[in-house]
């Protein structure tokens, strides 16, 4: 079982950045049929109300080297001091090369900084941090960029009423640095045979894009999609989370020697309010320490989701000067889950911020 105990690294600073262009559920009626009632629903039971999408030609990459630029700013942070670059995303500006790549030359990082994607979704924040927090606390590296974020609104059928309002697109930033006196836990998971539950069937080697990929059809619940568009089995992703999720916050409790009256807030990934209101009901917690309305504002964020949630809902809380120990778990496309329980002191800078459209081009 993947489980470590990390010393020596922490969150130094944490910036999520969104699209200024939001969508409303109210909007898009036509998707349920002109029932009113049934959009209502949707809004009070799983929390679908609001989105940020991007604009034609706007990637995560952008999303999170906005984030970056600001973290650097506000934080009075030397570009040449980064030593290590993680960006985690699944729509990465090309097959090849990956996107830390391209940010590291954008933001024009020192030679000597190593820079990688790592290819994964909702769970992907946590793995970001267990392997900042890895390479800081070997020592390989004093301080670690992770860019995590994705524009899955780019990969949905707008008209596929099971996905196409349920996600959003954002980018974040994240510190981890060297600090002595730091402590972090972490596990992590995987059930590779549940893989075809959520993903993108077409677009890579295995099937290539083409006449038939780019089909529309019709499901029996009225959902359009082709072969290039996100899918989603939604009751077997809402079984495996409510499933795996207390199970994995009870576990790395267990490894830290923590009750759950230690952890100042349990920060999930923000699926849907509907799955965090269970996972919150089953594990036993106050609602008030289960962020929840991330999602009703922004969307599904996929990796970006549990850093805009540390960044709207708990931003001025962690710029305070009192510790916290914060549980923070995501679970998603893989089928994948990990979980971490992290020290944060004070964050100079936790904030969300919208994107203005950069004033470059790209070939």
């Amino acid at each position: 079982m993947a489980k470590s105990k990390l010393k020596g690294a922490r969150l130094e600073g944490v910036v999520t950045c969104v699209p200024a262009t939001e969508q409303c559920i109210d909007d898009e009626i036509e998707l349920f049929g002109g029932n009113a009632k049934q959009i209502a629903r949707l809004k009070k039971t799983i929390g679908l109300d609001r989105r940020r999408v991007v604009d034609e030609g706007i990637t995560a990459l952008d999303l999170c080297a906005s984030a970056a630029e600001h973290l650097f700013k506000i934080a009075s942070i030397d570009s040449d001091t980064v030593d290590g670059m993680l960006f985690v995303t699944q729509t990465a500006d090309y097959s090849q090369p990956c996107n830390a790549a391209v940010l590291h030359g954008r933001l024009g990082f020192s030679k000597n900084c190593a820079a990688l994607d790592v290819n994964l979704g909702c769970s992907g924040y946590v793995y970001g941090l267990w392997l900042a927090h890895t390479m800081v606390s070997t020592g390989a590296c004093q301080r670690v960029l992770l860019l995590a974020g994705d524009t899955l609104s780019r990969q949905v059928n707008p008209r596929d009423r099971s996905v196409a309002p349920v996600f959003g697109d954002g980018g974040s930033a994240t510190l981890v640095q060297a600090c002595a006196d730091s402590e972090a836990w972490f596990s992590l998971h995987t059930d590779g045979s549940g893989y075809e539950k959520l993903m993108v069937p077409a677009g890579g080697m295995r099937t290539p894009r083409g006449p038939e990929t780019q089909t529309e059809k019709r499901d029996k619940e009225g959902n359009v999609r082709s072969l290039e568009n996100l899918f989603m089995d939604g009751p077997e992703i809402f079984n495996f989370s409510i499933t795996e999720e207390p199970q994995s916050v009870r576990e790395i409790l267990d490894f830290a020697g923590l009750d759950a009256g230690a952890i100042s807030h349990f920060v999930f990934h923000q699926a849907n309010r509907y799955i965090l209101g269970n996972i919150a009901k089953r594990l036993k917690l106050d609602p008030l320490r289960v962020p929840m309305k991330t999602v009703e504002k922004y969307g599904n964020q996929s990796s970006a989701s549990i850093p805009c949630a540390l960044c709207y809902e708990l931003g001025d809380l962690l710029k305070g000067s009192i510790p916290q120990k914060l549980l923070m778990s995501g679970f998603g496309v893989g089928l994948s889950w990990a979980s971490a329980i992290v020290e944060i002191g004070s964050l100079p800078v936790c904030e969300v911020i919208e994107l203005e459209r950069p004033n470059y081009t790209c070939a």
